[in-house]
């Protein structure tokens, strides 16, 4: 196994860290290492917010389902899946583009977060630990306001950066699914009701496969937080319709 490849498989969310610093090498190390991502026609779809503002970051906080972890970061990236620098691009040099739609904002969020993933793993080379924050696209509205975003510009994911703390490294890393559950040869192959409970089982600890699936069910998909971003994500969008 290859040293890449043990860290990928070592890689945890961390969600609390250490009073040091990312250096300023080390940030920009982080930086080049994400745009250094496969793209699209290398037309790289996406900008990167750095938030360095202790009050944006206090911001967030409130914004993204009140997680105090986002104002004790060192470092804060808001990937944003971009559709208007090129639709900017076209109209000033004279094409005749038509508006940014649906696709476009699918092709733009996959370069989104292949450079966010690089980032992860550049951070995870250097020691620095992280963790995805999903949440900024709830309250796309109050997003939208506070960190300026345009017509076009859709924010994907958040990610929070620090040196972890003794306690987070040794925490265990959740156990993922089994290899046969998720890669299918040469097609899709639905899962029977057997494979299903085989699958999550594990997940369940001392509860039963039905209880444990009821409770993550009502605990994560049918929460007010879940209805409330696909609403919201669904409002942002429709500038992507027209």
């Amino acid at each position: 196994m290859t040293e890449v490849i043990r860290q990928l498989h070592a890689r945890k969310s961390m969600r609390v860290f250490t009073e040091r610093e990312i250096t300023a090498e080390e940030k920009k190390a982080i930086l080049e290492a994400a745009v250094q991502a496969p793209s699209a026609g290398n037309q790289q779809l996406y900008t990167v917010l750095d938030i360095t503002d202790q009050r944006i970051k206090n911001a967030l906080v409130d914004t993204c389902d009140h997680q105090p972890m986002i104002a004790e970061a060192k470092m804060v990236l808001v990937f944003c899946a971009d559709c208007k620098k090129w639709y900017d691009a076209y109209l000033a040099t004279g094409c005749q583009p038509r508006k940014p739609g649906v696709g476009d904002l699918m092709l733009a969020v996959c370069d989104t977060m292949l450079a966010a993933q690089n980032a992860v793993t550049a951070a995870e080379s250097l020691g620095i630990g992280s963790c995805y924050v999903g949440d900024v696209m709830e309250n796309c509205e109050n997003q939208r306001e506070l960190l300026h975003l345009p017509e076009y510009v859709f924010p994907v994911g958040m990610l929070i950066f620090g040196f972890p703390t003794e306690q987070q490294m040794k925490r265990p890393k959740p156990e993922r699914v089994a290899l046969e559950y998720v890669v299918h040869e040469n097609g899709y192959q639905p899962l029977s009701d057997a494979q299903l409970e085989e699958m999550w089982t594990p997940r369940g600890g001392t509860k039963s496969y039905t209880e444990w699936m009821q409770a993550f069910c009502n605990r994560k998909y049918n929460s007010d937080f879940s209805r409330e971003m696909t609403r919201s994500v669904a409002k942002y969008l429709e500038q992507f319709e027209r």
